[in-house]
C-alpha cells in the first residue's frame, strides 16, 4: 500500500513547478500527532503530501492542550484540528501570545457534548433535553457511581469540563474520564449487545454517527464568555453552565514562521479544508478497517486524488 501510493504521488506531484518546491527548507516540518483517530490520519495525510513535494516531515506526540504553546514557539510546524469545544480556550491564549496563526477552517462543521446511543432514549425518553437526562440519573448509575449517573468523559487531557458542567448545573452525575477514545467506543460497543442505557463523549465528524445512531444532550446553549465569565450562562455563580457549541469551527494552526520557512508547504497547507465525510471515512479506516494510521493516510490519498492534488498547485 504504502509502495504504490508513493509511486501514485511522485507521479501526481511530478508535473508540479519544482521552482516552487525548491524555496522550502530542508529542515523537517514537524506535525503534532495527538490521540483520536481523525488527526492521527490526517497528520499522516498532510504529512505524505509535503512529502510527496520534497518536503521533510518529522511526526511528535504532542499533548493537544500543550501543543498551542509549541507551535506558538516553533517547536511543531502545524496543528490540524483545532476544535473549538475543546481547543478553542487554548488556541486564542497563544494567539494573543503570538508567534502563531489561524491559518484556515476545515469546510467541516463540529461538535463535542454528552451523547447517548437511541436506544438509551427507551430508558429516558425525555431526552436529549439534559433535565430529562438528570431526572434519569438513576438508570446511569452503576456500583462506581453510587446513586449517581455516570457519564464517561473524554480522556482528562481534552479538558471536557464535564465534572465542571455538573457541578455547575447541580447534575446528580459523576464523571469518569476514559483513558482513550478507543475506551469510550467500548463503552458503547459492551452496551449495544443487550440495549443497556449510556451517556459518554462523543463528537463529530467521526465513524460513530454511521455504526451507532444517537444523539447530543441538548444543554443551555452556547454563548461567548459562559467559560470564562460566571455571569454569563443559567447560573450566574459558575463557569461551564452551557454546552458546547453546536456548529462549532474545525481549524489550522500555523507557526508564523512557515510561511516564510517552507512557502510551497505553506500554500498547500493554506489551500487545505476536510469534510465531514472525509474525516469520518478517515478516521473509520482505523477505527473500523483496522488499518495502521500510516497506511489509512496513503488508502485515502490514493483514493482522493482529486481532493487533494489541487491543493498542492
Amino acid at each position: 500500500m504504502k509502495t504504490f501510493t508513493k509511486t501514485f504521488m511522485a507521479g501526481a506531484l511530478a508535473a508540479m513547478p519544482m521552482a516552487a518546491m525548491a524555496e522550502d527548507s530542508s529542515d523537517p516540518i514537524v506535525i503534532p500527532i495527538h490521540n483520536w483517530s481523525s488527526q492521527i490520519v490526517m497528520s499522516h495525510v498532510v504529512g505524505q503530501i509535503f512529502t510527496g513535494m520534497g518536503n521533510n516531515v518529522e511526526f511528535v506526540t504532542t499533548d493537544s492542550q500543550a501543543v498551542y504553546e509549541s507551535v506558538r514557539l516553533g517547536d511543531v510546524t502545524l496543528e490540524l484540528e483545532v476544535w473549538e469545544g475543546a481547543f478553542g480556550a487554548s488556541f486564542r491564549t497563544a494567539l494573543e501570545k503570538g508567534g502563531l496563526h489561524d491559518a484556515g477552517t476545515h469546510d467541516a462543521v463540529t461538535r463535542e457534548d454528552w451523547w447517548y446511543p437511541m436506544w438509551t432514549k427507551e430508558a429516558c425518553p425525555g431526552l436529549p433535553s439534559w433535565e430529562a437526562l438528570n431526572d434519569c440519573a438513576s438508570v446511569f448509575a452503576t456500583p462506581e457511581t453510587g446513586d449517581k449517573g455516570r457519564y464517561l468523559d473524554g480522556p482528562v487531557d481534552w479538558l471536557k469540563h464535564g465534572a465542571e458542567r455538573v457541578e455547575a448545573l447541580d447534575m446528580n452525575f459523576q464523571v469518569i474520564n476514559a483513558g482513550s477514545a478507543a475506551a469510550l467506543w467500548a463503552e458503547i460497543g459492551a452496551a449495544e449487545a443487550d440495549k443497556k442505557p449510556v451517556v459518554v463523549f462523543n463528537w463529530t465528524p467521526n465513524f460513530a454517527e454511521a455504526v451507532w445512531p444517537g444523539e447530543f444532550v441538548e444543554f443551555p446553549e452556547w454563548v461567548e464568555g459562559c467559560d470564562s465569565d460566571p455571569s454569563v450562562g443559567v447560573n450566574p455563580d459558575a463557569l461551564y453552565d452551557c454546552g458546547n457549541p453546536a456548529t462549532g469551527y474545525l481549524k489550522i494552526a500555523a507557526w508564523d514562521g512557515m510561511e516564510g520557512k517552507w512557502p510551497a508547504a505553506y500554500k498547500a497547507l493554506t489551500n487545505i479544508s476536510f469534510t465531514n465525510p472525509q474525516i469520518a471515512e478517515m478516521a473509520k479506516l482505523v477505527d473500523v478497517d483496522e488499518m495502521e494510521p500510516e497506511d489509512a493516510a496513503a488508502a485515502w490519498l490514493e483514493a482522493n486524488g482529486d481532493v487533494w492534488m489541487g491543493w498542492t498547485k
